[in-house]
């Protein structure tokens, strides 16, 4: 059994957490907007989120959805919402709305694209977050319908009771948990509060998730459970499938790869969802304050959407699920045989780092103010020679590489 301590927040641990809670929250003030009043609205605002747009279409083709069982249910919907089953991670700890269903024996499963994330716990709702360029995060609760019957998705405030708070940097984004769970799902002690994004070392990832493909495991806290015994967490492994049967899910893993992956782009979606918000509230005319508040913040975004803080990778991920690899490519746009989703899962997650969430219609929907600031400070960083201080991590290959990317597939990049 490995032993950590429960409630440790000092030494080096601390000082990491400052560190990035510095370049997340600290540009300027703590930013915490009223999301629901003006000039935001969150809850009036019409979304025109991905998955509203497949409700559209589904409404004049209901045949698309197998209403045979819930598990034909959730494969169908996958399929019309182009989310590959092979994206599917299990949480076992009852960290999530439906926590009364979540246990070891009966995971939660969750699906992602780019833009919208399902989850699906067995006898529950399903629960879809899709991202909306406005509004960040946009979240629903559906029940599996019967035959004959059509879906009823309703927006959920109690969603925001966890999606608008400090994991998600106080705007409407995505939450990841990392616990140590007890044998019933509860929690024991957490991890990387606060915090989202691909500079968590990986060593504070995954409490109370299920991972496959990952090697020997001992890199993350995933696959294991805990019990407290004198002020300490002793760990217990838990083999994924050993309390439950992997037919009731569309697929047999929990990919390491996927999970990498998924926090990157929580990380980008929140830090997106931000700049988004402290824009709306700088308005038509920002002053001259607000326009160095929006420029650090637009430092901060392009120095997270090109790696600057990215945490080393573990070994083992070549042991990883061949079928997500090949979905996860699949959306390659190639420019002269290059894609910023090309893999590396040597060191790092991305061949060329800079995100391929850059290609997203979040990205694309940023308030010009902050969107053409993300830009110039990304054409800095990328130009030849030495970048800006704290965006100075790429050699020139890899620059040359980013930058005809960017200047042929994003919109507004000018490389200098």
């Amino acid at each position: 059994m490995r032993r950590l301590a429960a409630g440790r927040r000092w030494g080096s641990w601390a000082r990491w957490t400052w560190s990035i809670l510095c370049s997340t929250t600290c540009l300027g003030g703590e930013f915490q907007p009223d999301f629901e009043s003006a000039p935001h609205a969150y809850f009036q605002r019409e979304p025109r989120d991905r998955f509203q747009h497949t409700l559209a279409r589904l409404a004049a083709a209901p045949a698309q959805l197998d209403r045979s069982g819930e598990l034909a249910f959730v494969r169908s919907l996958l399929a019309a919402l182009d989310v590959p089953e092979s994206s599917q991670l299990l949480v076992f700890s009852n960290t999530s709305l439906q926590l009364g269903l979540i246990n070891p024996s009966n995971p939660r499963a969750l699906y992602f694209s780019d833009d919208v994330y399902v989850g699906w716990v067995p006898g529950g709702k399903i629960e879809v977050a899709a991202v909306d360029p406005d509004l960040g995060a946009v979240f629903y609760l559906m029940p599996i319908p019967g035959v004959g019957e059509a879906p009823k998705p309703e927006r959920s405030r109690r969603c925001m009771n966890c999606h608008a708070n400090e994991d998600t940097l106080h705007v409407p984004g995505l939450s990841i948990r990392s616990v140590a769970p007890a044998s019933s799902g509860g929690s024991l002690d957490s991890f990387r509060a606060g915090l989202s994004g691909h500079a968590i070392p990986v060593s504070q990832r995954l409490g109370g998730w299920h991972v496959t493909g990952d090697g020997d495991g001992s890199t993350h806290l995933g696959n294991r459970m805990g019990r407290l015994q004198g002020g300490e967490v002793q760990w217990t492994p838990l083999e994924p499938g050993r309390r439950f049967p992997w037919g009731r899910y569309p697929v047999s893993t929990s990919d390491l790869l996927a999970h990498l992956l998924h926090e990157h782009q929580a990380g980008a979606v929140n830090r997106m969802a931000r700049a988004q918000y402290l824009a709306r509230e700088a308005g038509t005319s920002p002053s001259a304050e607000a326009l160095a508040r929006l420029d650090r913040e637009a430092r901060d975004l392009a120095r997270y959407l090109l790696f600057a803080d990215e945490a080393p990778l573990p070994g083992g991920l070549e042991k990883g699920d061949a079928r997500f690899r090949e979905d996860f490519l699949r959306a390659r746009r190639v420019v002269e045989g290059r894609s910023l989703r090309d893999l590396d899962l040597r060191s790092r997650l991305l061949r060329h780092r800079c995100s391929y969430m850059v290609h997203t219609a979040q990205f694309d929907g940023l308030i010009p103010v902050v969107r053409d600031r993300v830009l110039a400070w990304m054409s800095k960083a990328v130009a030849p020679g030495r970048g800006p201080d704290g965006l100075d991590h790429l050699d020139d290959g890899e620059k040359s590489v980013i930058r005809g990317i960017l200047s042929r597939e994003v919109r507004g990049f000018r490389g200098l």
